[in-house]
């Protein structure tokens, strides 16, 4: 995993935030999980489509470090491991959904609507943001 070589100096309250679910798959992973509240590794990649092993496994490792996810290992045969949010993780929910709520409205001024079939923002939540 990649390691800077100087301690971040972060002064902005969005450039922390961002640092914790921003990026390509952060976000996604943090819809995933709270559309279906528990989530093995295998089906988190199954709706991700693109992700490598890589570099799911460094943001979920990032994620449960930042406390936003919590991840329980079962010891069995052959081993399980499921996912879930913490009540941190679950507060940046509402967040994203205002994102998208954001993006919607403006992909609409261009393109037309943007349907997002991996997380909970639905046509009840435009309604109602």
């Amino acid at each position: 995993m990649y390691e800077p070589k100087t301690e971040k100096d972060i002064r902005c309250p969005l450039e922390y935030a961002m640092g914790l679910f921003g990026g390509k798959w952060k976000s996604r992973i943090l819809c995933v999980i709270n559309s279906k509240e528990t989530v093995r590794y295998s089906e988190l990649k199954n709706e991700l489509a693109g992700v490598t092993d890589t570099v799911l496994a460094a943001a979920l490792k990032e994620l449960v470090t930042d406390n936003l996810v919590i991840r329980v290992q079962y010891n069995e045969v052959p081993m399980r491991v499921e996912y879930s949010l913490t009540a941190t993780g679950k507060s940046i929910i509402p967040l994203l959904w205002n994102i998208c709520q954001w993006a919607d409205i403006r992909q609409r001024e261009t393109n037309g609507p943007l349907i997002c079939n991996r997380c909970d923002y639905t046509e009840k939540e435009r309604q109602t943001n």
